[in-house]
């Protein structure tokens, strides 16, 4: 057989990407994980300085200078780079979907050293969306510089997010599906193996950093008793009810620092800085983004208790968040979750309607199901808290209270926290990125308008032309009476600057936005 012959039998698209995807997933591996340990010695550093306010009360006038410091270098970085403003997960998704452009580079070291001031000062941040947008950046950085196609650069960047992820949480699973479901919203062949390989390779590197131990490993974990069951049911209303009000103040957490007109935007942290101060002197416990307020919880505490650290969590992670400082939610979800979890098994404990020993399968419950609501991505939820605590024995409950909380926000009209995000963030920073073709892929799922329809049925999008059908392996041409089945991608060809409107054309003509 020729060469030319063997080239044409075989398919390496796939093996290139997953390879292209394993060197993205090394790097990001060794750059979130400096990002982990960077925020962890420099909490333990203000940890250690609020002890000694505590006992020299002269040194509170060095810490609230070392804010004001923290404050206009923060402010630096974010005014010199906007982007890197937020949790950078709402801006790796617009910048996927074609509504948002960015500087790698910039936004790379921009985001590792405000990310690590931010979170480990001590406020209610997380790192894992910045830990996303560190990874896109490498996963952009590596398109750029050996040229690849506009629909090359998105899988390189969705591969470097996902690493990002997986680096943080040590979740490579969850990690890729959560780019999938929540992120790219495709489920592209090309984009699953890059994101898993990327994911699998950080994760690699990260394990090198901090060990085999799962990042929340939890003990005296119990198979809840199917009597027990009907607590998913309370407790999924609960968390889906609780997480469709932070979803309502998370979104205007940020308006409501504009009564501070007179604070430029990009130093409005001033806030969040010198309100900490006084939580770290008489709660130093509660700074950062939650890892130890999640393993202290399977403790048992206080109905008092609970609720107070709630609030604190719930109103403190809105105020810092707000703010605009690059830092994610995705842990402070997580943490206010537990709590939830917490103080409910706790009344049911005190009730007599629950077995203590199931206290720590509430705080992992609790978990899932917070995230799953407000996120509404019930999959990358089971998943990511099963990979963080280390444990199978959860997967029908979490699925249970994941539905259940996913359903309660759904009917009331709740919209995925980082969709949203994302729309208030493009009103500030849509850019006209020229007129570079690109592709659009966009799935048919079962029930969609196009479901079983002919190619020439379809009155399809000005300024668009299905060059592809793919359906399962196979890639079709498509003709006139080629009909559409549900299970397939299709691939649209278009103008780079016209694919944001492309795309929610094709949502409304498949009747996926009703979904």
């Amino acid at each position: 057989m020729t060469k030319q012959g063997i080239k044409e039998r075989l398919n390496l698209t796939n093996l290139i990407f997953i390879l292209r995807g394993l060197l993205i997933g090394l790097v990001t591996g060794i750059v979130v994980s400096l990002f982990r340990l960077a925020i962890i010695y420099v909490l333990k550093v203000f940890i250690y300085f609020y002890q000694a306010i505590n006992q020299n009360m002269w040194l509170l006038f060095p810490m609230i200078l070392l804010s004001l410091a923290m404050v206009l270098g923060i402010g630096t970085l974010m005014k010199q780079e906007p982007n890197i403003m937020g949790s950078g997960i709402p801006q790796v998704e617009g910048q996927l979907a074609g509504n948002l452009e960015m500087r790698w580079w910039s936004v790379l070291w921009r985001k590792f050293i405000g990310g690590v001031l931010g979170i480990g000062s001590g406020l209610f941040l997380g790192r894992e969306g910045p830990s996303i947008q560190l990874g896109a950046a490498v996963g952009q950085g590596f398109a750029e510089m050996t040229k690849h196609t506009e629909s090359e650069r998105r899988i390189l960047i969705a591969g470097g997010g996902a690493a990002g992820l997986s680096a943080a949480f040590n979740a490579p699973i969850a990690s890729t599906l959560f780019i999938l479901e929540e992120v790219y919203h495709n489920f592209s062949p090309l984009i699953w193996t890059t994101a898993l390989a990327s994911s699998i390779s950080a994760n690699y590197i990260s394990l090198h950093f901090f060990g085999l131990k799962p990042a929340l490993q939890m003990i005296n974990i119990q198979t809840l008793s199917l009597l027990q069951y009907w607590h998913l049911i309370v407790l999924g209303l609960i968390l889906g009810l609780l997480g469709y009000l932070y979803q309502n103040v998370l979104l205007k957490s940020t308006d409501l620092y504009n009564i501070l007109h007179k604070i430029p935007i990009f130093y409005r942290s001033i806030v969040p800085f010198i309100l900490v101060i006084p939580i770290g002197l008489y709660l130093p416990q509660t700074l950062g983004g939650g890892n130890e307020i999640i393993l202290s919880l399977v403790q048992s505490k206080s109905l008092t208790v609970l609720l107070g650290l709630f609030l604190l969590r719930f109103i403190f992670s809105m105020i810092s968040y707000g703010s605009g400082l690059p830092g994610g939610i995705f842990l402070p979800i997580l943490t206010l979750g537990a709590i939830i979890g917490a103080g409910y098994a706790t009344v049911m404990i005190m009730l007599g309607l629950l077995p203590a020993k199931y206290l720590t399968d509430f705080i992992i419950f609790g978990m899932a199901g917070y995230f799953a609501g407000i996120g509404k991505a019930p999959f990358t939820a089971i998943l990511l808290v099963t990979e963080m605590v280390g444990s199978l024995h959860h997967l029908m409950p979490l699925a249970i209270i994941s539905l259940v909380s996913f359903l309660v926000i759904d009917i009331l009209g709740g919209a995925p926290i980082y969709d949203s995000l994302l729309k208030k963030l493009i009103g500030q920073n849509e850019i006209d990125l020229g007129g570079k073709k690109d592709r659009l892929e966009t799935p048919i799922f079962a029930g969609s308008n196009l479901e079983n329809k002919k190619v020439s049925e379809v009155v399809w999008p000005e300024n668009s032309l299905l060059i592809t059908v793919r359906r399962g392996e196979k890639q079709l041409i498509p003709h006139g009476v080629t009909v559409l089945k549900a299970g397939d991608t299709l691939v649209l060809l278009t103008e780079h600057q016209n694919r944001p409107k492309l795309k929610t054309e094709m949502d409304t003509l498949s009747g996926f936005e009703s979904l």
